[in-house]
């Protein structure tokens, strides 16, 4: 069991793992920044940004991991908006 357990926390430190879409678009506001101003820095038009910080798509792995980074970035920036506005709700 202890082989799964470790799989899983492995899994959960994926850098990869982003925060949910209210406070991804939290974090941008947070910092003053358009969705326009932000897809500019990742070459992306704005309706493709905006799939991203809503959850309709994810980045492809090549901007994934520098949109993980950059929340991260404002997250330890803005810590009162990288709070989710409620508690994650455990699946029945």
């Amino acid at each position: 069991m202890s082989d799964l357990f470790d799989a899983v926390d492995a899994l959960l430190a994926r850098p990869d793992t982003l925060p949910s879409p209210e406070v991804r678009a939290r974090l941008r506001k947070a910092d003053g920044l358009t969705q326009e101003e932000v897809a500019e820095v990742f070459g992306v038009t704005r309706v493709a940004f905006h799939r991203w910080e809503t959850g309709v798509a994810k980045p492809r792995r090549r901007h994934l991991e520098a949109y993980v980074r950059l929340l991260t970035g404002w997250a330890a920036k803005h810590p009162e908006a990288a709070q989710a506005s409620e508690p994650a709700r455990q699946a029945g």
